[in-house]
């Protein structure tokens, strides 16, 4: 039984030795024949425009292009053929660019036909399997292959050895607001704390916790119970004259929870009379409390 692992990466190798991508023929133009694996000058290769990946970290490039020096290149770059000795990038954008910084001149590649549906969705299949890609890069990735490449969710699932449910999470944190989503791309909330947020609707509340993650560094688990708690708040009470806090009680609710540390109630009636709670569990966490509340 093949493990999920050994499934990553039968999406692009599937597509690469497709029959569709696959022409091994006598070459009609340039010096090297389709199909084929090729040293070729590295001015005769242009890059790929459908890369959805535009940020490259330059000390790991520079410890690819010593490698280079030293070893060559173990792993070909894959490109397709565009005319007379002219050839655009398929995969392999990070070797390609530390090879440049290497200063080496000719590059091994395999040679493929493909077209610009299966380059893009080559492009994005190798850029989810970078070890180090970021949660909302991950989204942003299955988003497109599934709305600009036309693969369902399942087709994506079976392609990428992943489960159905995992990339819909993914994708999910797209409707997170641009704020929320810049702090996890720059790793500023984790994918924990970004799927825990996505559960709240008002996006003042989502902002709210986004901000005290960053500013005290908050667990998922305390985020959760946060959200657990503001969610409750939305629920209709079980008294007979069922009330539901307005949104105004609910961001307070939320910001004295941050403020303190605390799981604070907040209950009010129809008639406006209500009262505040603020739990605490020994002496010392109600002067902890106290000290807080008198700042």
């Amino acid at each position: 039984m093949k493990t999920k692992k050994s499934a990553l990466g039968r999406g692009l190798s599937a597509i690469l030795e497709s029959p569709e991508t696959d022409i091994t023929s006598t070459d009609i133009s340039g010096n090297y024949v389709v199909g084929a694996i090729a040293n070729i000058p590295m001015e005769k290769i242009e890059a790929n425009p459908f890369q959805p990946r535009n940020k490259f970290e330059e000390e790991s490039l520079k410890e690819l292009a010593r490698s280079i020096k030293e070893q060559g290149i173990i792993q070909p770059v894959t490109v397709r053929k565009l005319g007379y000795d002219k050839y655009q990038l398929i995969s392999g954008e990070r070797r390609l660019r530390a090879a440049r910084l290497a200063g080496i001149s000719t590059i091994p590649t395999f040679i493929r036909v493909a077209n610009d549906q299966q380059m893009l969705e080559m492009a994005l299949i190798e850029n989810i399997h970078r070890e180090d890609l970021n949660s909302l890069d991950i989204a942003i990735s299955y988003h497109r292959l599934i709305e600009e490449c036309k693969i369902t969710g399942e087709e994506l699932s079976v392609r990428i050895g992943k489960d159905r449910s995992t990339i819909t999470n993914y994708i999910r944190l797209l409707k997170l607001p641009p704020r929320i989503q810049i702090a996890l791309k720059e790793d500023k909330i984790s994918m924990g704390h970004a799927r825990a947020i996505i559960n709240i609707e008002n996006e003042d509340i989502q902002l709210q916790i986004m901000e005290a993650i960053v500013d005290r560094g908050l667990s998922v688990r305390q985020v959760e119970a946060i959200v657990k708690n503001v969610n409750g708040s939305l629920k209709p009470s079980s008294q007979k004259t069922q009330t539901v806090l307005p949104e105004k009680f609910i961001k307070a609710k939320t910001g004295l929870t941050l403020q303190l540390g605390a799981n604070v109630e907040i209950k009010r009636n129809n008639k406006g009379k209500g009262s505040i709670v603020i739990p605490f569990k020994s002496d010392k966490e109600f002067d902890i409390l106290i000290g807080l509340l008198e700042k």
